[in-house]
This record gives C-alpha cells, structure tokens and sequence, in this order.
C-alpha cells in the first residue's frame, strides 16, 4: 500500500535584489547637517544610543582591567570588534531609519532587524574587517622591525625613550602615515556599505564597491567625514571610554544620514 510522504517545505523566496541607487554629490555642509541629524536621532531615541554604545565601554574597561597591552588582549579585540561592530552599527541605523520614516521604536523592533541580519550581507564585511585588521598588525610589526632593525628586539614598552631618538621619530611618522592610509581605505568600503546593506538588497561585494566610488566622487567632503570621526573618537577614549556613550551613537546615526545624502534611488 503505497503512503504519502510529506513533501519537503520550501524555503522562503530570497528577496529581489534592488536596484542600485545612484551616487550624488555631497557638500561641506550637507555633512555638517548629517552630523547635527544624528545628534537630534540621539537627542530623540537616547536609551537606543546609550544601551548599544555601552556594549563598547564595558568591554574597552574589563580589557583594560585584564590588560589590553598585551599581544593576545590585542588579538583578541582586533578579532571580536570587527565581527560586533557592523550589528551595532545596524541598530543605530535602524533607529535612524525608523525615526525618518516616523515607524514605531522599540527594542523588540531594532534587535529584530539586527539578529536578522546575520542571514544576509553584513557578516562578510565583519569577516573582512578582521583579516584587514590581522593584515594591518603585520604591516605594522613589519614596518617596526624595518626601521629599528636589532632595537625591535628590546620591549618597547619598558624602553620608550627609544621613541624619541631619530629613529623612532622616524618610526612613529612610519607607522602614522601607514594608520592613516590603511585607514581611510578601511573608511572607504565600509561608510556607504554597511548602511546600504540594512537599506537594499544587494551583495557586499557591491555594497563595497558602491562605498568606494562614492568616497571617490566625494573626496574631500569623505575624508573631512574620516578626519571628523578620528578626532571625535579619540577624545571620546580618553576619558576611560567614557565619551563613547555620546561619540559613538552620534556618529552612527549621522552615518546614516549622510549615506541618505550620498546615494539616491533612480526613478
């Protein structure tokens, strides 16, 4: 007698991509008034803020207080802070979008969008910020052992007048020029990227693409934005990361903003 089998149930229909929206131009002071629209998100939706930047201060303060100085606390941040920080950023995002579209807020809603998220696109940013930052630590152990050839075999940290000989000198301008560039490239792929992997449905791949042409179009305007996020983000630090609960929600919710300004659906 032959039974039935129960058919297999289908997987839910992947969404159509989206259509690839179109790079604009941006102003000196478009990027300013991104910047004040991300202040006014935080003003508005504070808790959201507070809540996803003290994630970040917890964690600076215990591997501060294990002792972060140390090669595997060092390891251990470049490998777990990229693979956060792109969900974190989702929920800032998502709290911006919400606010503009005037959609209900609640933690439900955002944490919803943010655990979804890890079924699309924004893991693999994670995943290549982390070899980024593990590439970057090379160069830079690379660079140091270059220029103070046998000194690089004495601890620099209980032997820091060797910084201000010529040669550290020489090292510190090294390993700055070096920060900035592999810094601004990291900047480039993921400041229009992240934000358009929440928006639409597209690929990182060409998420980052899109990041990068954008940055290009907008030079000046994108590194003045890279400029203001280094500063701001190192004054936030000193203070025991205590600045963080301010610095990094404002910058997030900006950073939604000003990617609304860069990119624009076509008709």
């Amino acid at each position: 007698m032959e039974t039935d089998l129960p058919s297999a149930r289908p997987s839910p229909p992947s969404p159509p991509a989206s259509d690839l929206p179109e790079i604009g131009r941006i102003s000196v002071a478009e990027l300013f008034a991104a910047l004040s629209a991300g202040w006014r998100d935080f003003r508005t939706a504070p808790a959201y803020g507070l809540g996803i930047s003290m994630l970040f201060v917890l964690v600076g303060l215990v591997l501060l207080w294990l002792g972060a100085g140390s090669v595997s606390w060092m390891l251990t941040l470049s490998l777990g802070f990229p693979l956060v920080a792109p969900f974190a950023a989702v929920g800032l995002y998502e709290v911006s979008r919400r606010l503009e579209a005037g959609a209900p807020l609640s933690w439900g809603a955002v944490l919803a969008v943010v655990v979804g998220e890890r079924r699309r696109q924004c893991p693999w940013i994670g995943a290549i910020v982390v070899i980024y930052f593990l590439i970057w630590t090379l160069l830079a152990h690379m660079l140091f052992a270059l220029i103070m050839g046998p000194a690089a075999l004495i601890n620099i940290s209980s032997s820091l007048e060797m910084l201000f000989t010529p040669r550290g000198l020489v090292l510190i301008g090294a390993e700055m020029l070096l920060g900035a560039a592999l810094g601004f490239f990291l900047f480039s792929f993921t400041v229009i990227s992240l934000p358009l992997l929440l928006d639409k449905e597209v690929d990182f791949v060409t998420a980052m693409l899109l990041s990068l042409r954008t940055v290009r179009a907008n030079l000046f305007v994108m590194a003045l934005w890279a400029l203001v996020i280094g500063v701001l983000m190192v004054l936030a630090l000193l203070p025991l990361f205590l600045g963080l609960l301010i610095v990094l929600p404002v910058l997030g919710h900006a950073s939604w903003h000003l990617y609304r300004r860069a990119l624009y659906s076509p008709l």
